[in-house]
């Protein structure tokens, strides 16, 4: 078996990870954020499919604690004040309520390949 010497990437669980890789857009990496409140009864369920999709994309996952000064203060740049909510970068996909596993997937792709259109369209310009 011949491999790639020039390979600096990890092996890849499935094939959406290796078609999506570690996204980057506008110089920054992809990043899904899920607010949650201790009290909140959906909020263990939300973490669970946000990092479980997040990991399934390649991109990054990170808990918010709205209960937290920084917490609070991150959500309200999003206008977020209910949990569970999800967003990807600087947009809300997710305000205050539990999704399924499979409609959070759908909401990210939408997002990726709409960035992905764009960063190409980009580079089309200015070539």
């Amino acid at each position: 078996m011949i491999q790639d010497v020039f390979c600096t990437q990890p092996p890849v669980k499935d094939l959406k990870s290796l078609l999506l890789g570690r996204l980057r857009f506008e110089g920054k990496t992809t990043e899904l954020k899920v607010f949650t409140l201790p009290t909140c009864s959906s909020c263990p369920a939300a973490k669970t499919i946000a990092s479980e999709v997040a990991e399934e994309f390649g991109i990054a996952y990170k808990e918010i604690n709205l209960a937290t000064r920084e917490g609070l203060n991150e959500a309200l740049t999003y206008d977020i004040l209910s949990a569970p909510s999800i967003a990807i970068d600087k947009e809300v996909i997710i305000r205050g309520r539990l999704v399924s596993k499979e409609r959070l997937e759908d909401e990210v792709g939408k997002r990726i390949e709409k960035w992905r259109e764009r960063v190409s369209g980009e580079r089309v310009q200015s070539t």
